[in-house]
């Protein structure tokens, strides 16, 4: 039986000791899950997908036992109404409360934890689960990734005998502005600095701690995967390996630029799939949910608009597999409450090999938050989280050299944005306005506007939308304090 030797937990790494270990036995049929998801990272700055900047060995060896995806997205950047995606199997306009940043996730909308539990699976979670927000206001009794552990040692060793398990690991080691700049492991000069942001301290400050935090997660990739083999399981384990939403940098999360919303994605499952390859289909994070039912034998409700993932995954084919898997459509509603009243920034995106296309649908309101308005955590600009990248260059805005980051970042944006993804990979050209692109912008507008029809998205088939009315639960944040802003361009608070 496995005792406590053989599981050393703690939030800031755990040991396997390395013993013969007599496994407890589950059906073949009925995989084990393991899911382990990073809290804000991009989607290749690993070293699978060519990233010399540092070491991602944990990362990499599962690629290579599995299948690496180079076109996964999340449904939305924004963490809670990302992390209701990927439970639910479903888009975000179709969950209500729980499309919004620190919402709730209401009882009636099934989530796969509970629907693996019901069928006989040990299920829990440790660290960031469905979060930030309220587990009980929509109606639940606990986090809708399932009861919560210390770690995932604790969760192996109260696994009653006989049960498949299915465990979400939240990485949630944030980015911390005071924290000392730590370069050890870490090559920039390995790092392409994207175009919107300006190659200067302050940004290669933020990137230090940035690749600090990801050889972080990876380290927990390889402890995790040794638990797995000290049960004997690891052959019958489906293992994934994801992020929930974009880089927490300017113009990353929450935007629906790929900064924000492309991610990085591998997947094992021992002899279940042909190992090696390299997959270019179009994937959200929502079909998880389904793809994790379906590998354990269970039926996909008919409200899940995600797909099953297994087709792909049990094919033997490289490149683009499925040929219809060829775009992804996600969304943003509010994110923090950084807006006067709690007003979200609303948007619609499609993505293609080629194009990436954007509906704003309040071009009015301030993308990055209003400039006047103090966000108690994030400061002004409150959708942009705190650090050295965001205040430099609103500090430098006046620079020429910087008045392009600045517009990019915290300036107000058309109701329609195109871009050439292929020729202009950091988006910073929009092409909405280019005659040469009037048909393909129609031709992506109608796409779009196809499916969200077809999925009943509130603001495309005349139902009031509400998320600017949904309960912030956050106090702290919600409490609005303004400031003017000064003729030399200074924030002077208000009283």
């Amino acid at each position: 039986m496995l005792n406590r030797r053989d599981f050393i937990g703690g939030a800031a790494g755990l040991a396997v000791a390395k013993v013969g270990l007599e496994a407890t036995k589950v059906t073949p049929s009925r995989p084990n899950i393991l899911y382990i998801l990073a809290d804000n990272f991009f989607w290749n700055h690993l070293g699978a997908y060519g990233c010399k900047a540092i070491a991602s060995p944990n990362f990499d060896r599962i690629a290579r036992e599995g299948v690496l995806f180079t076109n996964a997205f999340c449904c939305a950047p924004s963490c809670s109404p990302s992390r209701a995606a990927m439970l639910t199997g479903q888009d975000i306009w179709r969950l209500e409360e729980g499309g919004n940043l620190w919402g709730t996730l209401p009882a009636k909308f099934r989530v796969y934890p509970d629907l693996l539990e019901q069928s006989g699976y040990w299920v829990g979670y440790a660290g960031k689960g469905y979060a930030p927000g309220s587990d009980m206001a929509g109606g639940r009794k606990r986090n809708p990734a399932g009861p919560e552990f210390n770690d995932f040692g604790d969760f192996l060793l109260q696994r009653p005998a006989g049960k498949p398990f299915a465990f979400w690991y939240g990485g949630e080691d944030q980015n911390q502005l005071d924290a000392p700049v730590l370069k050890e492991g870490v090559d920039l000069n390995n790092l392409k600095i994207p175009g919107y942001l300006p190659d200067c301290e302050a940004v290669r400050n933020d990137f230090y701690q940035y690749f600090q935090r990801l050889r972080k997660f990876d380290s927990m990739i390889g402890t995790l995967r040794r638990q797995v083999e000290a049960t004997g399981e690891l052959e019958n384990t489906l293992i994934v390996i994801s992020a929930d939403n974009g880089i927490d940098q300017p113009r990353g999360y929450p935007n629906l630029y790929d900064a924000g919303t492309r991610e990085f994605l591998a997947i094992r499952w021992g002899n279940q799939i042909p190992k090696g390859r390299t997959v270019t289909d179009f994937v959200l994070l929502k079909d998880l949910a389904p793809t994790f039912l379906e590998a354990a034998g269970l039926p996909v409700p008919p409200e899940m608009t995600g797909k099953s993932l297994l087709p792909i995954l049990r094919s033997a084919k490289s490149g683009q597999v499925d040929q219809q898997r060829t775009f992804v459509v996600f969304a943003r509603e509010r994110h923090a409450w950084a807006r006067r009243g709690g007003l979200g920034y609303p948007m619609r995106a499609i993505r293609t090999e080629r194009y990436l296309y954007i509906r704003n649908y309040e071009p009015a309101r301030w993308p990055a938050g209003d400039p006047d308005f103090n966000a108690r955590i994030q400061g002004y600009f409150g959708d942009i989280d705190r650090c050295e990248s965001k205040w430099y260059i609103y500090e430098n805005r006046n620079n020429q050299k910087f008045s392009q980051s600045f517009q990019l970042i915290f300036g107000k944006r058309p109701a329609e944005e195109i871009f050439d993804v292929k020729a202009d990979p950091d988006q910073l050209h929009n092409l909405a306005e280019n005659p040469s692109f009037m048909d393909v912008k129609a031709r992506l507008s109608a796409q779009m506007r196809a499916y969200l029809i077809s999925t009943e998205d509130p603001r495309e088939t005349g139902r009031t939308p509400k998320w600017d009315t949904y309960e912030y639960y956050n106090p702290i944040e919600k409490v609005e304090t303004y400031c003017q802003i000064t003729p030399d361009g200074r924030q002077q608070q208000l009283t």
